[in-house]
């Protein structure tokens, strides 16, 4: 699903390379396949740090309407 998310935003937006995608340390966005997504189109991958929970504060408090 992770990936599928993935390329139907690649698809609609059409991003440039160098876009950094955020996520957790979940196994689907560690997954080979999306990795390779990712280098496909020259995205940065960024991850939260092991075990931090914090992390994702900042990022949620960013997009928070």
């Amino acid at each position: 699903m992770v990936l599928r998310a993935l390329r139907r935003a690649i698809r609609n937006r059409n991003p440039q390379p160098g876009v950094m995608i955020h996520s957790d340390r979940g196994t689907q966005y560690a997954s080979e396949a999306f990795r390779a997504e990712l280098e496909k189109h020259d995205f940065i991958q960024s991850m939260s740090r092991k075990g931090n929970c914090w992390d994702n504060a900042v990022a949620e408090s960013f997009f928070n309407l």
